[in-house]
């Protein structure tokens, strides 16, 4: 009989888990690290949401059946989204480590209110965009900063 009950209470919550909705943001940071301080740098959250189905088309080998995406580009832009400044990795005198220290207290500022707000930190990924070489002088440090949290 005990058997019995554990597995039914096993079953259970198993069906709970799987009624579970969960969502996900997404906070980009982009840093600068143009020299000389010429660049934007940013912390970017959207408050717009966009559904990939309507930007989406499947493309095949038949021509009859290919669809072309004729969704306009003007369409998938957000309009409504915050943008908190951060400073640049660079200025004149070269890195500057404060801003670095700076921009690390704005971020998790944000990662703060957003766990105060119900949201988990799932995921984070990064990637940069170097100087390609002489004369070049672009560059950006991206973060994605991705959150969940239960419906």
């Amino acid at each position: 009989m005990k058997k019995i009950i554990f597995v039914l209470a096993i079953a259970l919550f198993s069906f709970i888990d799987a009624g579970a909705q969960v969502e996900y943001k997404i906070i980009t940071s982009v840093e600068s690290i143009v020299p000389n301080g010429l660049g934007r740098s940013r912390l970017i959250s959207t408050s717009d949401e966009r559904n990939y189905k309507d930007f989406t088309s499947e493309r095949t080998d038949d021509k009859e059946t290919d669809k072309r995406n004729k969704s306009k580009r003007d369409e998938i832009r957000v309009k409504n989204f915050e943008e908190t400044k951060l400073l640049n990795f660079y200025n004149l005198g070269g890195i500057r480590f404060q801003n670095i220290a700076a921009n690390d207290a704005v971020v998790t500022s944000k990662i703060n209110t957003m766990i105060e707000e119900g949201w988990e930190l799932a995921f984070v990924t990064s990637a940069v965009e170097s100087e390609g070489g002489k004369g070049d002088g672009k560059g950006i440090f991206i973060t994605r900063y991705i959150f969940k949290r239960d419906k």
